[in-house]
Formats: structure tokens, sequence, C-alpha cells
């Protein structure tokens, strides 16, 4: 078999896709969290939970709304240039049925393109495990706090950053970020965690106080 006809198989194989929705991490790096400005963490190294909310979705055919993934990982140095020592383990909503499952993989995965490949392709990561499992999701409308959960295994919730001369009911935000977990383009609000405790294929840890973030992602592929 020629490349050519590998590449035409490849694109055949992944329909059109379109995700989007809420996206946000808890970690144990201080506020802000040197990672999004594409700098090491605050210690050097970090470990915290990543969650992808999906509000509307297709895969193909296949709908994709309102279903959730998350992963626990940590890893050593800049997340964006010379990292080791990078672990992960991936929770799949297991609401999703079968079709829904291989298409959230393949998505969060980065087989299908789009920002997630581009996301993927510089992590050298050891994959510690992959399971279905029911994660619990939640968003404020006006971004006053997010929180997800596996019962008894994961939890992470924030509330968002606020002082003395934040307005009432205003939210510290920025665009441009220079390490944009979710892709260019896309709006950050910053926050401090409440809970942030992990138990799981080795991962675990409790924390409060430390960096979080939510951040929407919008994104198409196979090949944009």
């Amino acid at each position: 078999m020629t490349d050519t006809e590998i590449e035409t198989d490849t694109e055949t194989a992944v329909p059109r896709w379109h995700v989007v929705g809420d996206w946000f991490d808890t970690c144990k790096c201080d506020i802000p969290c040197p990672c999004s400005f594409a700098q090491p963490p605050t210690t050097g190294e970090c470990e915290g939970i990543m969650v992808w909310h999906v509000r509307e979705g297709t895969y193909g055919d296949v709908v994709l709304d309102d279903l959730n993934v998350l992963v626990l990982a940590s890893f050593t140095g800049n997340a964006w240039a010379e990292h080791s020592d990078a672990y992960a383990a991936f929770f799949v909503d297991e609401r999703a049925d079968a079709a829904q499952r291989d298409a959230l993989e393949m998505v969060f995965g980065g087989q299908a393109g789009g920002w997630p490949a581009v996301f993927v392709s510089g992590a050298a990561l050891e994959m510690r495990g992959m399971e279905f499992a029911p994660i619990e999701f939640s968003i404020e409308d006006d971004l006053a706090s997010w929180s997800a959960a596996i019962p008894g295994r994961v939890e992470a919730r924030a509330e968002a950053l606020t002082g003395p001369t934040t307005p009432e009911g205003a939210r510290v935000q920025v665009t441009n970020l220079p390490g944009c977990e979710t892709g260019p383009g896309q709006l950050a609000t910053w926050g401090r965690s409440t809970a942030d405790r992990a138990d799981a294929y080795g991962f675990q840890w409790s924390r409060e106080g430390q960096s979080s973030k939510h951040i929407t992602f919008d994104w198409t592929g196979p090949d944009e």
C-alpha cells in the first residue's frame, strides 16, 4: 500500500466532528498557574485534574452533548517544552453508549485530528489506565464556580478568583494565553480550588487553595 492510500484510508475513517464546551483544571501550582503562560510549574513539577465537558458535539452522526472526560496527570518541567516523568489516567463518561465512547476516545485521545492532536503530539505520556466511570460535572452560568467528581476517587472544585478591588460578580479573565490548554482564541477565567483530591491509578493527593482555571473550547476536525 502506498503512502497516498494510507492517508486516504485514515481520512475516510475519521468523520467530520465538532465539539464545544468547558474545560477546567485544579493543580498544585500557585495562582496563576505558570503552565498556561508556557512557563515551568511553580515547584518545577505539576500534578492535577483536567476535565472536559461537551456542551454540544457531533462526531459524524454520533451526538456527544452533555458528556464528560476527566484526566489525572503529572509531569516534571515545562509542559510546552522540555518535560519528563509524565503520567496520566483517562476516564470517559460511563453514560456514553458504544459509539459515543469510541468517538470520545478518538477526539480526546488525539487520533481524530484537530486541536487535541496538536495538544498530545508533544506529550510523551505514560498511560496508567483508562476506564469508563460516573463523572459528575457542574458549572454556574455566571462562572462563579465549577466542579467535577468521580465518587470516592476524584474531586475537583473551584471558585472564581476575586479580591478587594474586583467588582462584585466580575471575573478575572485572560485572552491570548501563551500556553492555553484548549488552543488559540479561547477565554480563560481564573479561580482558586476549594477541593483537589485524587486516589486512583497511583495518583494520590488532597489539597485546596491552589490554582484553577476554566477555559472554553471549540474544536473541529479532522483537518482543522
